[in-house]
């Protein structure tokens, strides 16, 4: 299993690097590792969140696996200087491993998804709001 450690990625700008500190290891099967971008807010809840769970599938033949990413938007009330949540930018989902499967397959089935979410062509889907077309 891998250790929780921080995070490094780029920002929309693909120069800055944002840090996203490991906050919370899993405590085992079905708790999430946390990790938070710190370097926006001043409150917990201002701050980007990225959940990571793990637990046995209902048949024990496949690992299940849920991603839960929170972005905050932030507003700052100017009469009172109260930063608040006015809403969030939420993603969610699910991904089931077989345990039968090759390690090799599995290596490239994940790496092939992480860079698929990473493409340019996925990012410009999700800021637009519309998928490709």
């Amino acid at each position: 299993m891998p250790a929780i450690a921080n995070i490094t990625v780029k920002k929309n700008d693909n120069t800055t690097d944002i840090v996203w500190t490991g906050v919370s290891p899993s405590a085992g099967d079905g708790v999430p590792a946390i990790w938070r971008s710190q370097t926006v807010g001043n409150a917990a809840a201002h701050q980007p969140e990225l959940r990571l769970s793990a637990k046995e599938g209902s048949n024990g033949g496949k690992r299940v696996m849920r991603v839960t990413y929170v972005y905050p938007q932030i507003s700052t009330n100017t009469t009172t200087g109260v930063t608040s949540v006015v809403d969030k930018m939420v993603f969610a989902g699910d991904w089931q491993l077989p345990k039968t499967m090759a390690a090799a397959d599995v290596n490239e089935a994940s790496s092939q998804l992480a860079n698929l979410v990473a493409s340019a062509l996925l990012k410009d889907c999700i800021k637009s709001g519309f998928s490709a077309t």
